[in-house]
């Protein structure tokens, strides 16, 4: 690699990087949505720009896909919605190729799966992970990041709506000495989430008990929350932000900082980006700012319980946050 490239990818990563915080430090700048102008991605241009959008398959990814192409077109771009793609790997895969330039990203897949680094490095402090995510993306392989919402979707654990610990909901270790207490109590989970490197050996390890075969149920994704609400499950494996958690009435186990964080941002290529750095900056920070643990559980309710469609759950943020007129 030569020195120039070596050089321009660090300017560039260090300007990625900073984009994180520019939404909170420019509320006076009328261009920018952070303080609430009427249409503010309207008073963008990215015409003349082509992009093509794309997302995962579950509910949150088409909301946040929808969010994007609808900001995109807000601000004159051509955009072609590619929106429910496929699973990480297709997004990905798309991603780098070029058959899409944009998608919305989770700091710890990121490190975790796309770069390659310890599951055990993607917990904590979720700013440092994403300015290293941000870094090493970069560098690596031209992909930028741009900002990072509030809210983490994690994995997590809920329990059936009747079973509490003593009126209160269960923590990673209180479920553990219930589970261990109760040999006839149930955990469901999807197929691989016994085997990921963030996923139960994470719980296992902090807690100290090893779930038995006889203890774990495997399900597909949708029917756990449907079968922890029977109390066919005594436990079942979540993503924190489902908006069936509330809906199904299940009680969230409290995680005490155990599980990888998954806060999102958006994931360009650096070819886009390059067309219009300040534009897309904009988008991405003023889209993800407001989007804290119980706005993106209230939008993914609005789909998954409500009926609603991501399109229209997406739009009626947009418009609530002053982003777009309509």
């Amino acid at each position: 690699m030569s020195s120039v490239r070596r050089n321009r990818w660090g300017a560039l990563a260090i300007a990625a990087v900073l984009v994180l915080g520019i939404a909170a430090c420019s509320s006076d700048d009328g261009d920018n949505a952070g303080g609430g102008g009427e249409g503010a991605f309207e008073q963008l241009d990215l015409s003349g720009i082509d992009i093509t959008v794309g997302s995962k398959d579950f509910t949150e990814q088409l909301v946040l896909g929808e969010m994007l192409v609808l900001s995109y077109e807000a601000a004159g771009a051509n955009v072609t919605n590619r929106v429910d793609l496929g699973g990480t790997e297709v997004n990905r895969t798309a991603l780098l190729s070029g058959e899409i330039d944009v998608y919305a990203e989770y700091n710890g897949t990121g490190w975790t799966v796309h770069l390659g680094n310890d599951t055990l490095t993607a917990r904590g402090d979720a700013d440092e992970l994403t300015r290293q995510v941000t870094e090493q993306d970069l560098a690596d392989n031209q992909i930028v990041w741009l900002g990072q919402s509030p809210f983490n979707d994690t994995y997590g654990f809920a329990s059936a709506p009747d079973l509490l610990d003593n009126g209160e909901p269960f923590t990673f270790d209180t479920m553990a000495a219930y589970l261990q207490a109760n040999p006839d109590a149930v955990v469901c989970m999807e197929s691989e989430f016994p085997d990921r490197p963030d996923g139960l050996v994470l719980f296992e390890e902090a807690t100290g008990y090893e779930i038995p075969d006889s203890q774990q149920q495997i399900l597909d994704t949708g029917i756990i929350y449907t079968e922890t609400e029977a109390g066919n499950c005594d436990f079942g494996e979540v993503f924190t932000t489902d908006g069936r958690i509330e809906g199904l009435g299940l009680n969230l186990v409290i995680d005490p900082g155990v599980m990888v964080l998954y806060n999102v941002s958006v994931t360009m290529r650096e070819e886009l980006f390059e067309q219009s750095p300040d534009a897309f900056t904009t988008i991405a920070e003023d889209m993800l700012a407001g989007l804290d643990d119980e706005t993106m559980t209230r939008l993914n309710y609005e789909v998954d319980i409500e009926g609603q469609t991501p399109t229209d759950v997406a739009r009626q943020y947009l418009v609530e946050q002053g982003l777009i007129s309509s």
